[in-house]
């Protein structure tokens, strides 16, 4: 269990070093950069929805109020 271990250590500080070589070279930079840029993207797209479905939310509530206004009035005159 102690080789398998010290084993899984080293091939693990092997993997961070490379990925760190790889990843502070000019590609490793630019796929970092096209990474921000679609969580960017991502980030506006959500924002985008989320102000349309709040925008139609809002537009549903105040046909809801309506309909109860008038089913109100309605009632009102029923009654009278």
């Amino acid at each position: 269990m102690n080789n398998k271990f010290i084993t899984g250590l080293i091939v693990g500080a092997v993997a961070g070093a490379a990925l760190a070589l790889f990843l502070s070279s000019d590609k490793g930079e630019e796929i970092i950069d096209n990474i921000k840029d679609a969580a960017g993207d991502a980030a506006d797209t959500a924002k985008e929805h989320f102000g349309n479905v709040k925008d139609e939310l809002g537009k549903l509530l105040k046909k809801s109020k309506h309909f109860v206004e008038d089913l109100e009035t309605k009632v009102k005159d029923a009654t009278s």
